[in-house]
């Protein structure tokens, strides 16, 4: 009897002790929520595009989210067949999490997932969740015609779902660069009109953002909130671009899930993990991210964005991700984004 009471507070111990770990399951890490305006929400982030790091700028925010504001956060990789972070990567597991999720989170290009996958996009974009999308999700699906799901590629013709996910969803689907990416960064200018926007609480009249900007073309159903003016140079202090005038860059809109439901959207063309490192930029996303998940009566203009373990971005630019980590490497939500191998 004493043998078997002393196993069961060695298991219980245990289950203890595992309850208080961030979860880690195939492609994903999941940061347990505590208290907080976000206390009780599910943020779920899909993160595999080729360029930009999303493998870092998302569990950064989802850090950010949980430490900060209790919110329960999952982060979705991208992964190649033997588990290791491949940025781009169309084999993200995990994604049967969107079936509870609050809100999706996308920084994705150009995936072609497997269908038992891509139905659990599918199925959130159809119940009508709001949605958060960063840079390339413009352009975040590119699926074959005559595969089950490829209305959703960013080039679909079909007037029933014309433009794919980008254009349905987003707004806009991929349009183009705004000056030359890698030779000119960007500066986020605020909109006066938008001043008393919630999302722009706390966030200062300009960003700076080390990716180039994107063309962006709103429509009727934008509320731009900031546009993008391409600089002449990589830094902070480099000119404007005399021959670019600003281009919208963040804005919100709806979309409508298949029973007729209105969801939010919150889109910015930015997002590069480099771009995390503005405290102003940073800012702009965690208030999307409130905004959209309709807790925008909790956004503080003095709301702690402060990074979660060390946060040392890799430059952004095709090939650049850091090598052999796998999402059970950031399981830990002080450990450092990314881990150098």
């Amino acid at each position: 009897m004493l043998r078997v009471t002393r196993m069961w507070t060695i298991m219980k111990f245990l289950l203890s002790f595992f309850l208080l770990l961030p979860l880690t399951l195939g492609a994903q890490v999941t940061y347990e929520g505590g208290d907080g305006p976000g206390k009780g929400k599910h943020v779920v982030f899909l993160a595999s595009d080729h360029e930009y790091r999303a493998e870092e700028s998302c569990p950064a925010l989802a850090r950010i989210l949980s430490q900060h504001h209790g919110f329960k956060t999952t982060v979705l990789f991208g992964v190649d067949a033997d588990g290791y972070i491949k940025p781009g990567a169309s084999d993200v597991r995990g994604l049967e999490a969107l079936g509870e999720a609050d809100l999706l989170v996308i920084f994705a290009r150009f995936l072609d997932l497997p269908d038992d996958q891509m139905k659990h996009v599918v199925d959130y974009v159809e119940r009508g969740g709001p949605v958060v999308g960063l840079r390339t999700s413009s352009h975040a699906f590119k699926i074959a015609a005559g595969k089950t799901y490829s209305r959703f590629d960013f080039k679909y013709p079909g007037d029933d779902y014309k433009h794919g996910f980008g254009h349905q969803v987003l707004g806009n689907s991929w349009v183009g660069h705004y000056g030359k990416n890698h030779k000119q960064a960007t500066r986020i200018q605020l909109l006066p009109a938008q001043k008393a926007n919630p999302i722009l609480r706390g966030v200062g009249d300009h960003a700076f953002c080390i990716a180039g900007a994107y063309v962006g073309k709103p429509d009727e159903t934008f509320t731009v909130l900031t546009e993008s003016q391409p600089l002449n140079g990589m830094t902070k202090t480099s000119p404007a671009d005399p021959e670019k005038k600003p281009s919208p860059s963040t804005w919100t809109r709806h979309y409508e899930g298949k029973d007729g439901k209105k969801a939010r959207v919150f889109h910015s063309t930015q997002g590069a993990s480099q771009d995390l490192l503005d405290p102003n930029y940073r800012r702009l996303i965690i208030n999307g991210i409130f905004w959209a998940i309709g807790l925008e009566s909790e956004i503080k203009p003095e709301a702690k964005i402060d990074f979660v373990g060390a946060y040392n971005p890799t430059h952004f630019g095709f090939g650049h991700g850091v090598k052999r980590v796998k999402p059970a490497d950031l399981a830990d939500i002080n450990s450092p984004l990314m881990p150098k191998k």
